[in-house]
């Protein structure tokens, strides 16, 4: 069925809601780890393969995607994903092991890893350039509300019922999804039936699998230096092979993921932003409750509490981002707000004893509203650079970069934190007064990461209609 003749309002809604329910879960085992540690009697380092697998999983299955979209209609792929996503959420709610709840994990991050790029794919083949501003203002949204959602809903899920129920209570909505996508999602666009190659899959898993994994262990205090070095290693070695074979492939029409989606100016510059505030948004989340809890002293639910209005904020406004962005373009927005993030880590940096807990959610919440007015017109700007043959590509390709960055901006944070907080401990009254000189370079290093995204701001220009039709007919012309 053609675009033109595709009702949008059926077919962009289910993704939408499908999209929300599979990335609230990414957040929702957080809360539950110490009960799930208490049943089957395992570690907390064990009981973080819960998350750290479903990481795995998501960067490895991401890249795929490209090729995946491709070769399957639009409604078969949304069967998949949510099929697997059920599945795995009934394992996981039934689960007698935790080797089967692990596995049960896998499966879902399999289907939630097809979601997001079938999500935009789908929105860059059904909606005119003009309008996609607001339509992927309802994607940053989704990224946005999701996850800052997942550990209050698990909290009320846990204050009245086991981990198990969290499962449960997710089960049936997932499966009323996959129902509706049944009955009402219609195929959109071509598929080409390009051909499988068999030796991008595993370069895929050596690839993304051991940076990811590696990225997201640096710091970590019970594991040892060399371990996340020696995997960083070995995913870099295996990234350059996997981006060597795709070359090959991308001159036959083959690639898993075609990498001719970075000679678009736009789309590299879009991306390297996106990577550099995925690095920011990570670090800064996962550094500031490690502050406040070891050096402040507060409570989980307190900080919790504290960073859910810049969360909720942050969805909230980007639909209206999104209609500015169609008004006005991507400079106008990224650059003052880029501006203001870069404020925020400079006043992060200052946090000191006396700095009120106020304050402390105040940069966050000016924080996560500038991230609302960057993201959505970044992926606008970076998908909207590309010809319709390379949009499913583009897509995976901004999925694998969100999930490598994010991991890279623990890493920096926690590397720069951890290394800072040990310089300053012989000398510092206590070990919070430490802790706090090590945020204070912490943020500074990310404050001078985050310059160059500020830079490249000024680079961004809004895609034109007429210019992204004419390149389709040279999209494989080299």
């Amino acid at each position: 069925m053609s675009e033109s003749r595709v009702d949008r309002r059926g077919i962009i809604p289910i993704l939408l809601v499908g999209a929300f329910v599979v990335i609230l879960n990414e957040t929702t085992m957080n809360v539950g780890l110490a009960s799930i540690m208490a049943d089957f009697g395992v570690t907390e380092r064990t009981a973080q393969w819960l998350t750290t697998a479903f990481m795995l999983t998501m960067a490895v299955v991401i890249p795929v995607t490209g090729w995946l979209l491709d070769w399957l209609p639009t409604r078969r792929v949304f069967v998949l994903a949510m099929s697997l996503f059920s599945a795995g959420t009934l394992i996981c709610g039934v689960a007698p092991t935790f080797a089967v709840l692990l596995a049960g994990r896998v499966v879902q991050a399999s289907g939630t890893a097809m979601m997001m790029p079938l999500l935009m794919t789908t929105i860059m083949q059904l909606v005119p350039a003009n309008q996609r501003g607001k339509t992927m203002g309802n994607i940053s949204l989704v990224i946005a509300v999701a996850p800052a959602m997942g550990p209050t809903l698990s909290g009320i899920i846990l204050r009245f019922g086991s981990w198990r129920a969290i499962f449960f209570v997710v089960l049936p909505i997932a499966l009323a999804i996959l129902a509706l996508g049944l009955w009402r999602l219609v195929d959109v666009g071509e598929n080409k039936r390009t051909k499988l190659d068999l030796i991008s899959g595993p370069l895929t898993v050596l690839a993304f699998g051991p940076l990811v994994y590696g990225l997201s262990t640096v710091g970590a205090e019970d594991t040892p230096f060399w371990v996340p070095m020696l995997a960083i290693g070995v995913g870099v070695g295996g990234l350059f092979a996997f981006m060597a074979r795709q070359v090959v492939l991308q001159g036959k029409g083959e690639a898993f993921l075609d990498l001719r989606t970075f000679t678009r100016p736009q789309f590299t510059i879009g991306v390297l932003m996106l990577a550099i505030a995925m690095m920011a948004m990570f670090g800064t989340v996962i550094m500031l409750p490690l502050l406040l809890q070891r050096a402040f002293g507060m409570e989980a639910i307190s900080v919790g509490l504290m960073m859910l209005p810049g969360g909720i904020m942050m969805g909230v406004l980007s639909p209206l981002i999104g209609r500015l962005y169609d008004r006005i373009g991507p400079r106008l927005l990224v650059v003052p707000a880029s501006v203001l993030v870069l404020g925020v880590f400079v006043f992060f940096s200052t946090i000191n004893p006396a700095t009120p807990w106020w304050a402390i959610m105040l940069g966050h919440l000016v924080m996560s509203v500038s991230f609302a007015a960057i993201f959505t017109p970044l992926f606008s700007v970076a998908l909207g650079a590309l010809p319709r043959s390379l949009y499913s590509h583009g897509s995976a390709a901004v999925g694998t970069i969100q999930q490598v960055a994010g991991a890279a901006g623990t890493a920096v944070f926690v590397t720069v934190f951890s290394m800072q907080t040990a310089a300053a401990l012989p000398s510092a009254p206590s070990e919070g007064a430490a802790m706090l000189e090590g945020a204070h370079w912490a943020f500074l290093g990310a404050g001078a990461i985050w310059t160059a995204a500020l830079i490249c701001g000024f680079f961004l220009k809004k895609p034109d209609e007429d210019q992204e039709l004419s390149d389709e007919g040279a999209a494989f012309a080299h």
